[in-house]
């Protein structure tokens, strides 16, 4: 992801109650015209398009509507049905803050700016990503062995606590406003400790 040159500007698909973490995958239906014109622009472009969180109920007023924080994503399969829709999967890639929605195209445009994640030392990095796996561990007692294993082997494949915590808050946060939360907050050791705090006490028992 670090040789992808990101956009000063973006097409943003506004779903209501939907948030994108970078490093996850969501799949889309893309069926209104105006985002078939983004998708269509998209991929003659950057191959790249933001998805925003919808609060109210006017995706065509997102200065009043849409969430601040929203991610932007890469296209990775797409597939054009006869009808003119299409089928795709974007993964996410970095968090963005929108900064001005623009007038000039027929779907939700925005001015971008990347937020940053800050950053940890060595030791806090070791401490954390110990205690994050350790609440999954504890959180998934009773779960079959392979569900562990799988979540143990996404945690694997990060590169640093930033990642982590949002490969575990893509999989295990389902409420709408904690999501939103979490991509609002670039305090690394915050999302962790939100994470943490959730795993160990608002999973079902087993």
């Amino acid at each position: 992801m670090s040789g992808l040159h990101l956009p000063e500007e973006a097409g943003v698909i506004l779903l209501p109650d939907t948030v994108l973490f970078p490093h996850g995958g969501m799949p889309l239906h893309i069926f209104e015209p105006r985002y078939r014109q983004m998708l269509a622009d998209a991929i003659r472009g950057d191959a790249m398009f933001c998805v925003g969180n919808l609060l109210g109920d006017d995706s065509n007023d997102p200065e009043r509507c849409a969430a601040p924080v929203g991610t932007i994503g890469l296209i990775r399969a797409s597939h054009l049905s006869n009808e003119g829709t299409s089928n795709l999967v974007i993964q996410g890639i970095f968090r963005v803050y929108f900064e001005e929605w623009l007038s000039e195209k027929p779907y939700p445009f925005a001015r971008i700016r990347p937020i940053i994640d800050t950053t940890m030392t060595k030791q806090e990095e070791s401490d954390s990503l110990g205690r994050l796996r350790s609440a999954i561990n504890t959180a998934l007692t009773g779960f079959p062995p392979e569900v562990k294993k799988q979540a143990n082997n996404l945690l694997d494949q990060a590169t640093d606590p930033a990642t982590s915590s949002d490969i575990v808050a893509q999989q295990f946060i389902h409420d709408a406003n904690d999501r939103q939360r979490l991509l609002e907050t670039p305090e690394v050791r915050k999302r962790i400790d939100f994470l943490i705090h959730f795993l160990e006490n608002s999973l079902p028992p087993n």
